[in-house]
């Protein structure tokens, strides 16, 4: 028997759904479970890194960086000492995310998770993976373009945006740049299998910016959204034109709610065909 043809109702779900229905009790219950567990900040124990733990992002653009180099590397040393090849990308920073930064810190560029393996106070470095290549805009830099930088939260720091994890599902593609007054609409087509999770005033990252859908065709998979002129000066979607890729992140609450009501799902179409039976 396989152990994923069926999914149970379990435990984890519970705190899923505690997460969607009471998010505040939910991380205030987080809070004091983390201050709890700080009982001893003198030595650098385990229990301090919670306290110091970072965690997702919120899709509030810190800076705008510079990217200084993307590069193939075929001399890179893995861990078992054996040679592989890579892409490693260099990003210009004015400082403003490199603040408090160390090797294996997280930072998101254009909205992708990236792990830093070098930096100094002026740039840091980051590793590309193949799925990171093939899922998202990264490929397309150039140097001297602009990408949209944020480092991970803490996990008591203040979420203006959402949660955003720095998983980019896809790509989209801009499909219009329409000004209206001192804001700007933007249309998005994405692919079809995405479409299912973007909703009128739900959340969604686009190029690592929190924002909120305005309208969504399902039929022709396109959503858009309004950039207010504050938020055109600090991110650089408007920098772009018709045509050009976007990473897009869906709101990963949908994902869950799909995948914790699927087997309760499953058993209503059940009870409901033994229903019409009788």
């Amino acid at each position: 028997m396989g152990n994923c043809k069926k999914q149970r109702f379990g435990f984890r779900n519970v705190w899923v759904l505690a997460l969607l229905l009471k998010p505040n009790l939910f991380f205030s219950w987080l809070h004091g479970f983390q201050n709890k567990l700080y009982t001893d900040s003198k030595r650098r124990s385990p229990v301090y890194a919670v306290r110091n733990m970072r965690m997702m992002f919120s899709g509030i653009v810190e800076e705008m960086g510079r990217v200084s180099k993307l590069e193939d590397k075929d001399q890179l040393l893995q861990w078992d000492g054996t040679i592989a090849k890579g892409t490693e990308l260099k990003v210009l920073s004015d400082g403003t995310v490199l603040e408090g930064a160390f090797l294996g810190a997280s930072i998101a560029v254009n909205g992708v998770c990236l792990t830093v393996i070098e930096y100094d106070g002026q740039s840091f470095t980051v590793g590309l993976a193949p799925e990171t290549l093939r899922r998202t805009n990264l490929p397309y830099l150039k140097p001297g373009d602009k990408v949209n930088l944020e480092r991970a939260l803490p996990v008591d720091g203040r979420n203006s945006g959402h949660f955003v994890q720095g998983h980019v599902d896809a790509t989209g593609d801009i499909v219009e740049l329409k000004p209206d007054g001192d804001s700007l609409w933007v249309k998005v087509k994405v692919p079809p299998e995405l479409i299912r999770y973007i909703v009128p005033k739900g959340f969604i990252a686009v190029d690592g910016t929190s924002l909120t859908v305005c309208e969504v065709d399902t039929m022709a998979c396109c959503f858009n959204f309004m950039l207010v002129a504050y938020t055109q000066k600090h991110i650089i979607i408007p920098l772009k034109s018709v045509g050009d890729k976007v990473n897009i992140e869906v709101d990963i609450l949908g994902k869950y709610v799909e995948r914790s009501m699927g087997s309760i799902l499953e058993r209503l179409d059940s009870i409901e065909r033994k229903l019409a039976s009788l």
